[in-house]
């Protein structure tokens, strides 16, 4: 049993092992989404999507609920994003010395971190601690849940700006 454990944790972090699968954790931290609206927020094809999801719930890392025609996703267990967010404080901890632009603004642990904003395009509510992607823009900073949201915010600032003022 003892080498069979390390075998089934392999094949967790086998699962988890993709940026947009651990973008997926992410959106559904705190949430429970329908596949369009994951679809929508990481602006991926519905097929490359479904397979993501396949693996997460072979990986019983999600859970799903069908309502009508639609399916929900949400985390099959909240110690996932425990883990998550540890192994970001352990990532921050190592590149935080080397002064990596990448996590500048992440300097504080992420325990920490309060929710304070949102997501200029589809407003989910996000900080530091659950953005997927950060961007100082016109002397503001704006947090992404995703890469599909700061895609879109990327191609046409203006048009999210005008709705937040």
């Amino acid at each position: 049993m003892y080498s069979e454990m390390f075998s089934i944790h392999s094949k967790l972090l086998k699962a988890l092992s993709n940026p947009k699968r651990l973008e997926i954790l992410q959106l559904l931290r705190n949430q429970e989404l329908s596949v369009s609206e994951i679809q929508e927020m990481l602006s991926l094809p519905q097929g490359n999507l479904s397979q993501h999801l396949q693996v997460l719930r072979g990986a019983k890392v999600v859970k799903t609920k069908r309502t009508g025609k639609q399916i929900h996703y949400k985390i099959a267990h909240k110690n996932f994003i425990k883990a998550s967010d540890l192994m970001r404080e352990i990532l921050i901890e190592q590149h935080k010395s080397k002064n990596d632009p990448l996590i500048k603004d992440l300097n504080k642990k992420m325990t920490d971190l309060v929710p304070l904003s949102l997501d200029p395009v589809c407003k989910m509510r996000l900080s530091p601690k659950t953005a997927s992607f950060a961007l100082s823009f016109n002397s503001g900073s704006y947090y992404f849940c995703a890469s599909g949201c700061f895609e879109a915010f990327n191609r046409n600032p203006k048009k999210y700006l005008k709705e937040k003022e």
